[in-house]
């Protein structure tokens, strides 16, 4: 494929912004409608825009705020970036130590002050891109204290360029995955990032709600039943360690192993060792 610049709108952890190259190459020539059910920042999906792969979509997240600062950003861009600005400077003329400003912006997200350009904010200055929720469902990530967030001016480059490239063409959601699902139909490609197995539990939550396996595979069933492809990214492998269970058999799908970089963690240890993730194609994209 003709290499592109493709914008992203900030820092995401999990996003497949990196990876997206690699997984678009097993889509199919001709795509009706390229629907996310786990869309974060939608990275599969503003990939697809930029190299023509589809000009149809359907993102959706069950994490309203995420989507809220999409549908902002997709539509009115120029807002997005004045109303971030605003938040942004202030953290150097508040007074404040600006680690401090941080939590204070946190407090006024979970007290439902959700504004897109409040959520932008959060996740410009958490720690690793990381959103994660307490077991109250408050987001209790912490702040990169060596970083500031990203400046406006590349915040309004980035969500100039995805608007151009998604808007009119997008339908955003906020719904549970399974509803999303019974709208497909056969020419859809749907392409699910889940919460992976044993991240969406416990007090370091990176998800408001976790997805019981066995509830999942059978979504994916219900897929095949219809007649609709699918690709799952879905754990995976660094060095030895092998992360959750594989999807089962039964499905037929086509289990790759697509290679993710260098663990941070174990170089961190002093150690090198690559991270894989899994990879699952439905069946009529194994063809050929």
């Amino acid at each position: 494929m003709k290499m592109i610049k493709v914008p992203h709108l900030v820092q995401y952890q999990g996003s497949k912004r990196l990876l997206a190259p690699k997984i678009a190459q097993f889509f199919p020539q001709k795509i009706e409608r390229l629907i996310e059910p786990f869309c974060g920042v939608g990275a599969i999906s503003i990939y697809a825009a930029a190299h023509s792969l589809c000009n149809n979509f359907i993102l959706n997240d069950i994490n309203g705020p995420i989507v809220d600062m999409l549908e902002e950003c997709i539509n009115s861009p120029e807002r997005l970036y004045r109303e971030y600005k605003k938040i942004w400077s202030k953290q150097f003329l508040s007074g404040m130590d600006t680690v401090d400003y941080y939590y204070e912006m946190r407090e006024l997200f979970n007290k439902g002050e959700s504004i897109p350009a409040l959520t932008l904010f959060i996740l410009a200055r958490v720690a690793k891109g990381a959103i994660r929720y307490n077991s109250s469902g408050d987001m209790n990530q912490i702040c990169d204290k060596r970083r500031f967030g990203t400046k406006p001016e590349t915040i309004k480059n980035n969500a100039v360029a995805m608007s151009s490239l998604l808007k009119g063409k997008v339908c955003l959601q906020n719904k549970d995955y399974k509803d999303i699902l019974k709208e497909s139909k056969p020419g859809d490609l749907i392409y699910m990032d889940p919460p992976y197995q044993g991240v969406a539990r416990g007090l370091s939550s990176r998800y408001i709600n976790s997805l019981p396996f066995d509830e999942f595979v059978e979504s994916l069933d219900f897929l095949n039943q219809k007649h609709i492809d699918f690709i799952v990214s879905y754990d995976g492998k660094t060095g030895n360690k092998t992360f959750g269970k594989n999807l089962p058999e039964s499905l037929g799908c086509k289990h790759l192993l697509i290679e993710a970089g260098r663990s941070s963690q174990a170089t961190l240890n002093g150690k090198e060792a690559y991270t894989y993730e899994s990879l699952y194609l439905s069946k009529n994209l194994m063809k050929g």
